[in-house]
């Protein structure tokens, strides 16, 4: 059913269903032809069938801000803000106030898991590791919020070139050229691309910030995001090299055989593969991705990449 009347079905607003699907706490399967991805019946009856229900998919469910989460560690605002930047636990979400501040939001469940595993980190002077993050003036938020999200859009693609599209979905064009130089492959990945986070409808500036958010900065995680990338992209190729295998092999059966000759038995692909649709990109992604590289031959010239990227102060 679409997710829309799932989220009433579960008594919850569309956000939080959003939030949940991403936590895979409600699973969800591919759309009919690619359309929205869809909660089947027997999910829902999984969800609402569960211990606590609706109380305890609430909880897990429920999101705290800043001032909320140091109440709920018993510490001030303030020592939260120092653990949150040095990444002592990462957030789940943010948005943009209108003052153009980024607002960052944390699961109330993992912030009493932080408490549980790291007492020690709620009084007292902060360990010298922490202290040293804090220093530097660096702010981790934004970087595990990409790294958690990507994971999250990772898990939940159907195929091995959406997979590599989750992950090249936080590098710039600069990183993405270099990281596949490839036009067919680069313009494949940007049509399959994910969004990360909504756009909001609001100013120029605030969809600014959103958009750096979404972006890998910093030459360590964009390296991290860069050796992921690769390694799925070597998996979708092998993918694609054993489909194109595979037809070639059906087309020369098909020509040699007898028509409407009855499939052979040891043609039957492997075990408990019977029923499954071969992983496939939808055909609209690749003649989208063929018509930008197209472009792209055009206009393309390799520029040298000046500096790192930069975000926005996030408080």
């Amino acid at each position: 059913m679409p997710v829309r009347v799932a989220a009433r079905q579960l008594g919850l607003r569309p956000r939080e269903l959003d939030l949940a699907i991403q936590l895979d706490v409600v699973r969800t399967v591919p759309g009919a032809r690619g359309g929205p991805r869809r909660v089947a019946h027997e999910e829902l009856k999984r969800v609402k069938g569960a211990e606590g229900f609706p109380e305890r998919l609430r909880e897990r469910l429920r999101v705290v801000g800043a001032e909320e989460g140091a109440r709920l560690l018993g510490i001030n605002p303030s020592r939260f803000a120092r653990l949150a930047r040095a990444g002592s636990f990462r957030p789940v979400r943010f948005y943009v106030n209108r003052y153009r501040a980024v607002v960052w939001l944390y699961l109330a469940e993992e912030l009493r898991g932080f408490a549980d595993r790291s007492p020690e980190l709620l009084t007292g002077r902060l360990p010298a590791s922490v202290r040293a993050i804090l220093a530097e003036g660096t702010d981790r938020r934004a970087r595990l919020w990409r790294h958690r999200r990507v994971g999250q859009l990772a898990r939940q693609a159907g195929t091995a070139w959406e997979r590599a599209a989750a992950r090249a979905a936080v590098l710039d064009d600069d990183v993405l050229a270099e990281a596949v130089p490839d036009l067919e492959e680069r313009a494949l990945l940007r049509a399959l691309r994910p969004r990360l986070a909504e756009m909001p409808s609001g100013t120029p500036a605030t969809q600014e910030t959103v958009a750096e958010l979404c972006l890998a900065e910093g030459d360590e995680e964009i390296l991290w995001h860069r050796v992921t990338l690769s390694a799925e992209l070597e998996e979708a190729r092998e993918s694609a090299a054993h489909e194109e295998k595979q037809a070639a092999a059906s087309s020369t059966r098909a020509a040699s055989s007898p028509a409407g000759a009855a499939r052979p038995a040891d043609d039957a692909g492997p075990p408990g593969t019977e029923g499954r649709s071969p992983e496939l990109v939808p055909r609209e992604s690749i003649a989208r991705a063929r018509e930008e590289a197209a472009r792209e031959k055009k206009r393309w010239r390799p520029w040298p990449r000046r500096g790192k990227l930069v975000s926005r102060p996030a408080f």
